[in-house]
């Protein structure tokens, strides 16, 4: 997508053909700075400490990570090792052993001399197809909001999305901000309600991605949804998801449920995008999804820029927090799945889908 004008993806092979570049996502939406993925641990720090994120980059990230390692050792048991080191980095969002899983597969049955170079462009494909899933999920989700519009008469579609689930959480186009940028390029008026998404401020990252592309927005606090909701000011919800189980129910960044709770007492569709990726047929329902707990810390400061324009940690309290990442929404909230596989209606649809 844009950065300045300048169409861009948020990952990339370096002009050495053997490292990979990505934003550092811990300073945006102050600082557009990049970094150098070079080895597996630059790899499995960028994904645990969130310079990189969004269940299907860090799945891209983690690919190269483990192409990283195989250039180091190429034998069964480093292959083994460093699928698990990738592994622990972040354990709900199911992209990530979807990726190394696809990587192993692919490598597995061959000579240990060409590994690496196998693993390497198997990750540049993970890359490529994102790309294109987006695409996708971005084209069956843009008739929903075409639709909208027209019952509109012409005013703007007011949109909520929570958390960041854009470009810079995949490798181009976003997930819930594929039909955002669609809509909006087609010509059609929109407004796009952007929750902050504490405690990291994610909501930020969609504001700064919204502002390169022209599409008009609000930054909102995460307790203002259902108030726009009461007041009939949101027509739709559209969020992302880490890992959407057997059932339907969707694992997303904490806060989600409680959008969806006001989405079904207000009548507002609430619509999950996902690329087929994100889809685990392993877990059952959302119950067995593992909540990631982080560091109390990120809850007790917060982090911005002073009028010097430096960054800045400052301590909003020194009583003990809990930081789940994560909610569960269950799948009777949700109006509809966005998918690469087109709209699909329910946990069944969903199933057959993702299993052809």
């Amino acid at each position: 997508m844009n950065i300045d004008g300048t169409a861009t993806r948020s990952i990339w092979v370096e002009a050495d053909g053997r490292s990979v570049g990505i934003f550092d996502q811990r300073l945006l939406p102050w600082a557009l700075e990049r970094m150098v993925l070079r080895s597996v641990e630059d790899a499995a720090v960028a994904i645990a400490d969130m310079a990189t994120r969004g269940a299907p980059l860090i799945g891209a990230v983690a690919a190269y990570g483990l192409a990283f390692g195989l250039y180091e050792d190429a034998s069964d048991a480093a292959l083994d090792a460093v699928h698990a080191r990738l592994l622990r980095t972040r354990p709900t969002a199911v992209n990530l052993r979807w990726a190394l899983d696809r990587i192993g597969d692919a490598v597995r049955p061959l000579a240990p001399s060409d590994r690496a170079a196998a693993a390497f462009a198997e990750a540049g494909r993970i890359c490529d197809e994102d790309v294109a899933m987006n695409r996708a999920i971005g084209a069956a989700g843009l008739p929903i909001i075409r639709a909208l519009a027209e019952r509109k008469g012409g005013k703007p579609v007011n949109i909520l999305t929570h958390c960041n689930a854009g470009w810079l959480a995949t490798v181009d186009w976003g997930t819930a901000t594929a039909p955002l940028y669609m809509a909006h390029d087609a010509g059609i008026p929109l407004h796009i309600w952007v929750d902050e998404t504490r405690p990291r401020n994610q909501g930020a990252l969609t504001t700064f991605e919204l502002a390169q592309h022209g599409v008009p927005h609000s930054y909102i606090v995460d307790n203002a949804g259902g108030l726009l909701m009461q007041q009939g000011l949101v027509d739709m919800v559209i969020v992302g998801t880490d890992r959407v189980a057997a059932n339907g129910d969707v694992c997303n960044k904490i806060g989600t449920y409680l959008k969806a709770l006001a989405a079904k007492e207000h009548g507002v569709p609430f619509y999950v995008a996902l690329p087929s990726s994100t889809y685990d047929p392993a877990t059952p329902d959302g119950a067995s999804v593992p909540i990631e707990q982080r560091s109390a810390d990120e809850v007790r400061f917060v982090s911005g820029t002073d009028e010097a324009g430096r960054l800045a940690a400052i301590r909003l309290t020194g009583s003990p927090a809990y930081n789940p990442a994560f909610d569960i929404t269950p799948a009777t909230l949700v109006t509809g799945y966005v998918t690469d596989y087109g709209l699909l209606t329910d946990a069944a649809d969903l199933r057959r889908s993702m299993a052809t």
